[in-house]
């Protein structure tokens, strides 16, 4: 594996909240559990670095002790940060509502990481080997996207975009300027319906092109369309127990394994197995080490 991930996207603390149901509107609930953990850019992250890529965070951090958490947490996975701290404002928080069959429900507050300059970005070099990552939470922060607009067109490497499920909110003229520059497409079934209009993922993942698009469609998989083939690669049976960071997992997993030179069908294969697995743990940041993931994918 000769190429990074250059992830520069955001990371922020997960305050993971276990709850029996969600409150209605003016109510209340109370929490089986309660646990700040790091996530967001960071599970795609850490899942990258277990499976063996190096990893580089391109994303803005603050100063505080979310930021401070968030680091740690980063170079405890080997991950480099190529920016430095930003003085005026602490890491984000994300509020993650996780209900009892693992579907999980999200309220973020944004910091440091969504205020990435221009800058800053264009310090950042990446090589053709290098594969970039690039969040549609960025697209939706006024700062990083004029960031990520005035640095994608002269990136050398793959880029890889995850739309996220605000993908809605993203202004259309964004869109239609990154997604020339995307070479990988990564998205869960509902955001190809918002990108597509099409509720079918084999046929959002076809109108998605020319890009090598992959549809998570959860225990079912995902839909892998490149070259003009379209087909859908099977999942592998788990009983979640959490589904927090399990696309994350994917993404992570299938940039590796891109890295690593695998075809999109295998890579696309790791990726479900990983996210199976993940899925199987309590979250955010589940990903397997890659021991674990070839153990699996051998039985």
């Amino acid at each position: 594996m000769t190429g990074r991930l250059v992830h520069t996207g955001q990371v922020v603390l997960d305050l993971v909240m276990r709850v029996p149901s969600l409150p209605p509107t003016g109510g209340d609930v109370l929490a089986e559990s309660a646990d700040l953990l790091p996530g967001g850019g960071f599970n795609v992250m850490s899942a990258a670095a277990r499976s063996g890529a190096r990893v580089v965070y391109a994303g803005a951090h603050g100063t505080g002790r979310f930021a401070d958490q968030a680091r740690e947490a980063l170079r405890a996975e080997g991950i480099e940060l190529a920016q430095p701290q930003q003085q005026d404002a602490d890491n984000g928080i994300c509020v993650a509502l996780v209900e009892p069959g693992g579907e999980r429900t999200f309220v973020t507050g944004v910091g440091a990481e969504g205020r990435l300059l221009p800058e800053q970005l264009a310090r950042v070099r990446t090589e053709p080997d290098d594969v970039v990552y690039v969040s549609g939470y960025s697209l939706l922060h006024a700062s990083n996207r004029e960031a990520l607009l005035d640095w994608l067109p002269g990136v050398p490497s793959r880029v890889m975009l995850d739309p996220c499920p605000l993908v809605a909110d993203i202004p259309a003229e964004v869109l239609d300027a990154v997604m020339p520059l995307v070479d990988v497409l990564s998205c869960n079934a509902a955001e190809a319906r918002v990108l597509t209009g099409s509720a079918d993922p084999e046929t959002a993942a076809r109108e998605l092109g020319p890009a090598a698009v992959v549809v998570r469609d959860g225990a079912n998989g995902c839909v892998l369309s490149t070259e003009g083939e379209t087909r859908r690669v099977p999942g592998f049976p788990a009983t979640p127990v959490d589904t927090n960071g399990a696309g994350d997992t994917h993404c992570g997993v299938l940039a590796a394994s891109l890295l690593e030179g695998t075809g999109p069908a295998e890579a696309a294969r790791r990726a479900n197995a990983a996210a199976a697995l993940s899925v199987q743990e309590r979250g955010p940041a589940t990903a397997p080490p890659r021991a674990r993931l070839e153990e699996f994918l051998a039985r």
